[in-house]
């Protein structure tokens, strides 16, 4: 599935991928919710359907990721609302031990997120992976969220790479279609990114439920 001879650099997602996206979701789909009708004297489904279009007008861009963005738009302080329930951030079974062979293997592994820099600091505070990666990239430093054409050349200038000898993983389609319009070597999805949710199709992209499926050779 994976030619690892042919890889110096592995680029990973980090939400849905490395961690079960069930935080992300039971966030901005029942906890948000619930707290912004408490704020704004709401029914919680009339919160919902508010919320649910804020999300929609501003999906795909990098207001969706953004935790200031969010905190002025709603009138609520995010982050904290983040932290009453970040009991629920969870890393992936499988990614210690594939991390940790990364590692060995002696790769360049980078995390390239979409999150938020306040988001991305709350899960490693809570997962404690920061430790496996070489460095750790939001998209806010590069300006322009991963879904975007110009994202992968503007990651370069800060974090260089050889497109063609790069592997990049995530759970987004639009994402990994991006990354290979742009010409990375070798991508692989992640097609159950909710551990509560199915399993979802990842169409014509080479995909993985665990990464022991993938595991790195030296």
């Amino acid at each position: 599935m994976i030619n690892w001879l042919q890889i110096d650099t592995v680029l990973l997602d980090m939400d849905g991928t490395l961690l079960d996206l069930h935080f992300d979701n039971h966030f901005w789909l029942d906890h948000m919710p619930r707290r912004y009708a408490e704020y704004h004297g709401l029914e919680t489904e009339t919160a919902r359907a508010r919320l649910t279009a804020h999300y929609e007008r501003h999906s795909g861009t990098l207001n969706w990721y953004c935790l200031d963005f969010w905190s002025s738009e709603l009138a609520l302080d995010v982050v904290r609302l983040k932290e009453e329930v970040a009991h629920l951030i969870a890393v992936r079974p499988d990614v210690p031990a594939f991390l940790q062979a990364l590692r060995n293997s002696g790769r360049r592994v980078v995390m390239v997120t979409n999150a938020h820099p306040k988001s991305l600091d709350l899960k490693m505070r809570e997962t404690r992976i920061e430790r496996y990666f070489d460095a750790l990239i939001s998209a806010h430093q590069v300006g322009l969220p991963k879904e975007h054409p110009d994202f992968w050349q503007r990651l370069q200038a800060i974090e260089p790479y050889d497109r063609q000898r790069t592997l990049f993983v995530d759970d987004s389609l639009p994402v990994l279609n991006s990354a290979r319009a742009y010409g990375i070597g070798q991508l692989l999805a992640v097609c159950n990114p909710d551990s509560r949710q199915p399993h979802k199709d990842c169409g014509e992209f080479e995909a993985i439920t665990s990464f022991e499926q993938v595991m790195p050779v030296v």
